[in-house]
This record gives C-alpha cells, sequence and structure tokens, in this order.
C-alpha cells in the first residue's frame, strides 16, 4: 500500500437496522446493517454534536456476530470504506471487526 492510502475507519454507535443474513456465491456470510452514531467533536476550537447514519456491511465472522444482534445494541466498528457497487459511487462501511458495548456514553 502507498503511504497515502489509507482507508481506516472506527466508530461507535447504536445497531438502528439490520437486514438478513446471507451467503455469497462463495458461501460466506454477509449482513448490512445501519449504524446511527451520536457524539460531540471538536472543530475549530469549538464543540460540535455529529448526528448521522451510516450504510454498512460485513462479511464472515463479523457478519455472524451481528446476525445475533439486536436493533438498538452499542457497537464498536472498525473497517474501511468503499463504494456501495459500480453504479452507486456512494460510500459503505465495510467491516471488519465488531465489538459490542455496554454502557458506554460518546459515541452512541
Amino acid at each position: 500500500m502507498a503511504s497515502g492510502d489509507s482507508n481506516l475507519t472506527q466508530l461507535s454507535g447504536r445497531l438502528l437496522e439490520r437486514g438478513a443474513l446471507r451467503h455469497t456465491p462463495a458461501g460466506f456470510p454477509v449482513i448490512e446493517f445501519l449504524l446511527t452514531h451520536l457524539s460531540t467533536q471538536i472543530e475549530a476550537d469549538v464543540e460540535r454534536k455529529v448526528e448521522f447514519e451510516l450504510n454498512c456491511v460485513a462479511i464472515g465472522r463479523p457478519a455472524r456476530a451481528l446476525a445475533a444482534a439486536n436493533v438498538g445494541d452499542s457497537l464498536r466498528v472498525t473497517g474501511f470504506l468503499a463504494a456501495r457497487s459500480l453504479k452507486r459511487r456512494s460510500p459503505i462501511l465495510h467491516v471488519n471487526t465488531v465489538e459490542f458495548v455496554e454502557g458506554t456514553e460518546n459515541g452512541i
């Protein structure tokens, strides 16, 4: 990877929607879900409330973990952003790791 090719995203939030677990033609489990995030960030030395929803997809082990998750569960995910498809260029977060979080305040 070239030095300017960084694409790592870490995000905490709540599971807002979860699709059904399905399988790729190669047999890998895959699940799409929607994560909602709320936090306070500093921008130009001023606190800013940040709130958004992000489409996510998980393949393999993280997909199996998310299949058992409930809407409203608190999560911390790590992954990378990629285009949804060749035709739809809007980003989707491809989740490589998922951690279920209890009792967190910031980011949820």
